[in-house]
């Protein structure tokens, strides 16, 4: 396979043609390699490389009969726990942390006959919605390399979007899929909580607010990346609504008409940036040609007092990521070995107190309760991914220890991912919209508890009805060195 053509297909189209001997794996692989030697100095995506572990892979049995045989994909430097990898959580703190066994959800990509190629960049313990830190340096948006790839999947999304491998893992505990997909212009799924497992090490994380998926281009590759790995383990504290088929059977199935309702504020009542109203409008003029029934609406959610538990929960939850890491290890973190921000944030999770932290939870699952009712009158809700177009690389200090300070330039930035991180109800963002400047412009939907299916159907007919996949970054983009970027 020449290098030129490794980028038109997405995960099925790669797997195809291995499972036709169009092409070996191994020169797939090759070429997933020189793609990214190529295009990760200039948006610095991939912080682990591991060629040799890859090649030997497709040397072993292991796999070779997986529905997605031989095609290259990236783990998460977050959760995406691999033998033979490090996991470090772009943290000093980590740097000698190797694993030697995989989780659950790597062992089924595995099984799925996915080839591991690397780790991917992410903020230190996943803290910010853009991809920043010490340790890895800056993820650069393939479609401008001054921005932001989002986070804190950043890296996943950065190599996807630059077309290094055609899905990677990411994770979602407020937006850390979604964010980046839409941030890169890509299908982002948050799925229902607990639909993919956290074995062996965890029955849930950040309280529930955190589920583990992909990163894609297209959307029958995250229906049968989900179709991959879903399911309860023996132990796990709860599980998802049970599925009736396969999610990638969905995606050739029509959604019938649905009532969504659309957005145009924030849980306040303020106005979106004008790029995201107008994305906004223009997806909802499409879904009333395609026969949907579409009006204006929102859950009337109490957003101040929801974001405070939100944040309560967060921080606690970051509190619990570093003490744990500490308990691994044996000691304390050193100052040094982690950001000023991270150093805040664990602070500020170590204060709250049992009964705070249970007011909170109380405060997420009234949120759940309100959502369920809002999902029996509409199907879907319809929001931007983002309030704002994808922000400038730079602008959140990671070094700052005032939360409010460090946290104000993103304070309104994502107003709607994580209300679906504390309902556990699915959600996708879907890239229809590029603004007048070439950024993307993800727009989400939201459907009940344990309806991917339902949202599989309407993304498929979205994106027939508006086709992304002729879209990708400028082809230069790859050359553009670092001092431009500067």
């Amino acid at each position: 396979m020449s290098f030129s053509e490794y980028p038109q297909y997405d995960a099925i189209g790669l797997a195809e043609l291995i499972r036709s001997k169009q092409v070996g794996a191994h020169e797939v692989l090759e070429a997933a390699i020189r793609r990214i030697e190529t295009c990760n100095p200039a948006v610095n995506a991939v912080v682990h490389k591991a060629y040799d572990l890859a090649r030997q892979s497709l040397d072993t049995p292991a796999g070779t009969h997986g529905p997605l045989h031989g095609v290259p994909f990236l783990l998460k430097d977050i959760l995406g726990d691999c033998r033979g990898m490090p996991s470090r959580l772009s943290s000093r703190l980590l740097h000698e942390r190797l694993m030697t066994q995989d989780c659950e959800l790597v062992a089924r990509f595995r099984r799925a006959g996915l080839v591991f190629v690397g780790k991917t960049n992410t903020p230190e313990f996943g803290i910010l919605p853009t991809t920043e830190s010490d340790y890895y340096g800056a993820a650069r948006n393939p479609w401008n390399l001054a921005y932001s790839t989002g986070g804190s999947s950043g890296g996943a999304a950065a190599a996807v979007a630059a077309r290094m491998v055609p899905a990677a893992h990411g994770n979602d505990g407020g937006g850390s899929i979604r964010i980046p997909a839409s941030c890169c212009g890509l299908v982002g799924l948050k799925p229902t909580r607990a639909r993919n497992s956290m074995a062996p090490d965890f029955g849930e994380l950040l309280s529930g607010l955190l589920d583990e998926n992909v990163l894609t281009r297209s959307v029958r590759d995250s229906a049968a990346l989900l179709d991959a790995t879903h399911g309860a383990v023996p132990g796990d504290p709860y599980r998802a609504p049970p599925v009736s088929g396969a999610f990638l059977d969905e995606t050739r199935r029509q959604p019938g008409r649905l009532r969504i309702a659309f957005s145009r504020v924030d849980l306040y009542g303020r106005p979106l940036h004008a790029d995201c109203i107008e994305a906004v409008e223009r997806t909802a003029a499409l879904l009333e040609a395609l026969g949907h029934e579409v009006e204006e609406a929102q859950p009337e959610i109490d957003a101040a007092t929801f974001n405070q538990a939100f944040a309560t929960l967060w921080f606690s939850g970051i509190a619990f990521a570093v003490e744990l890491m500490a308990m691994q290890l044996g000691r304390r973190p050193q100052p040094h070995e982690l950001e000023g921000l991270t150093q805040a944030v664990h602070q500020r999770g170590l204060a709250v107190s049992a009964v705070e932290y249970q007011l909170s939870e109380l405060v997420a699952q009234q949120v759940g309760r309100q959502m369920a009712q809002f999902h029996l009158r509409y199907d879907c809700w319809l929001t931007p991914t983002l309030a704002t177009p994808p922000l400038r690389n730079g602008c959140i200090d990671i070094h700052e220890q005032d939360l409010e300070k460090a946290y104000a330039p993103i304070i309104d930035y994502s107003p709607f991912t994580a209300i679906q991180n504390a309902s556990g109800q699915p959600a996708i963002s879907l890239p229809l919209h590029w603004n007048a400047e070439g950024l993307p412009i993800g727009l989400m939907f939201s459907a009940a508890a344990g309806d991917e299916a339902l949202l599989f159907r309407l993304a498929a007919q979205l994106e027939q009805a508006r086709p992304w996949q002729h879209r990708e970054p400028l082809p230069d983009t790859a050359a553009v060195s670092e001092a431009a970027v500067a």
